[in-house]
């Protein structure tokens, strides 16, 4: 007798006796047993077959890469060599996955992590610390930088130290899959794509081959992190062996990091920034390039150094402007260009930030004069909202990317001032919970306005 057949004649006939079970109750729950399997067979096979359909895509994406790689002198065997058994690497940040938003996306530690956290005051002083030895230690290579390249040594240390302590830290994604990754699913899909493109030139012309060219996960190489394109636009010789080698030769990685530097608008005439306090019943709404005005502007307003030194006289008709990274909640400073250089190596104040005060420790200088607060880090859907509904107001937020950057940080202090709510230009819980009780009327200003008048 078949399984069916018995399983038939005992909901006819009774269960076993003493079992103490309706015949019928078994059989509903075998029905739901057999249901259930057949329901996990069907999502399995679901699952296959959408994860097939994503690596297929994967591969259709590549494919769509070669005619840029072939202009670009890459061969066919070096693509095909290069992208064999690669597969999208869906752990990485920065990446807007299928079914998700861009409220979804995995953000990097310069916009998740709070200033006190990201500007870790004990791993500052060691990176500072260890600056100075290696000034000592590389002090002709870093006179032959200054000498050529014009960038004071202490920066490109201090990019050295942020980047990858000192070369400490080692690379461990491969840079073609991390790449390309982004490139497909990333939110800056149109720069990965050109990067991957460059860091398959880079295996064609011999400079690194497939077991050797790791990055980060975005793709950036070498002791100070360069992006592929970066490598043939500014990448530097100085040891004179012929070869621009950023991974191994510290004259190189140096060098090559002032060349960039340079490249994105050094100035030698001027710091970074300088820590300020600002003048009583003035905020970090002032905060901004849009508020920027001569140093000695500023010096009449109120604003001083905050160890009362004095300014340099050769920056006071050198525009700067109000920098507050953690908005009430931290540090003040005045920036100078050089300020959105470093920031073009990396966009992010906080890094910025970080890379400003650790090249004036391993100089010489202080520590900051004021601690950074304790403040929560709202998530990234929770900053856009923050934007959409500052926008929606008629604040001028120029990005809805659940970042808070400067223009955000001094419009949210517009909102506040205009809210009577108290100034601290942070994106909080409380703020958002005001914008969503708020009327969205619209009216807000049109960019950023600063109670001292002006710009």
């Amino acid at each position: 007798m078949s399984a069916q057949n018995r399983l038939c004649c005992r909901s006819l006939n009774g269960g076993p006796k003493g079992t103490g079970v309706d015949v019928r109750t078994a059989s509903r729950r075998d029905g739901w047993r057999m249901l259930a399997a057949l329901l996990w067979l069907a999502l399995a096979a679901a699952g296959s077959t959408a994860s097939a359909q994503g690596k297929d895509a994967f591969r259709v994406f590549v494919e769509g890469v070669w005619p840029e790689a072939r202009d670009k002198g890459v061969s066919r065997a070096t693509f095909d060599k290069a992208f064999a058994g690669v597969e999208a690497d869906l752990s990485l940040p920065d990446l807007v996955l299928p079914g998700k938003t861009e409220r979804d996306v995995k953000g990097q530690a310069e916009f998740t992590k709070t200033p006190a956290e990201y500007i870790d005051a004990a791993y500052l002083a060691r990176l500072a610390e260890q600056g100075r030895k290696l000034a000592a230690e590389h002090r002709a290579v870093l006179d032959k930088i200054e000498q050529k390249i014009g960038v004071p040594r202490q920066y490109v240390l201090a990019i050295w130290g942020r980047e990858t302590a000192f070369g400490r830290h080692k690379a461990t994604h491969y840079a073609i899959r991390a790449l390309a990754t982004q490139a497909y699913l990333g939110r800056r899909k149109e720069l990965f794509r050109n990067e991957l493109v460059f860091a398959l030139k880079l295996l064609e012309d011999g400079i690194r081959t497939r077991e050797n060219l790791t990055s980060s996960w975005g793709g950036a190489m070498g002791l100070t992190q360069f992006m592929p394109s970066q490598y043939y636009s500014v990448a530097y010789d100085l040891d004179g062996d012929g070869r621009k080698d950023i991974w191994n030769s510290v004259p190189d990685a140096l060098a090559s990091t002032a060349s960039q530097l340079r490249d994105k608008g050094w100035s030698t005439e001027q710091p970074w920034g300088l820590e300020v306090k600002l003048p009583a019943g003035k905020t970090c709404e002032l905060e901004g390039p849009p508020q920027a005005r001569k140093l000695r502007e500023w010096t009449k307003l109120g604003i001083a150094r905050v160890r009362g030194q004095a300014f340099p006289d050769h920056l006071l008709d050198t525009e700067a402007f109000v920098l507050t990274p953690g908005g009430a909640h931290g540090p003040a400073f005045l920036a100078f260009e050089n300020y959105m250089v470093i920031k073009r190596y990396n966009m992010s104040d906080l890094y910025a930030v970080f890379v400003g005060n650790l090249a004036d420790r391993i100089a010489g200088g202080e520590a900051f004069g004021a601690s950074w607060g304790k403040v929560v880090q709202l998530s990234a859907s929770g900053i856009a909202e923050i934007q959409q509904r500052l926008q929606a107001r008629g604040y001028a937020i120029s990005k809805i990317d659940g970042k808070a950057g400067m223009n955000t940080r001094a419009l949210i202090g517009a909102y506040q001032e205009a809210s009577r709510l108290r100034v601290d230009c942070w994106p909080s819980a409380a703020l958002l919970t005001h914008l969503r009780g708020a009327p969205a009327v619209k009216g807000g200003p049109g960019g950023q306005k600063s109670s001292l008048g002006g710009k």
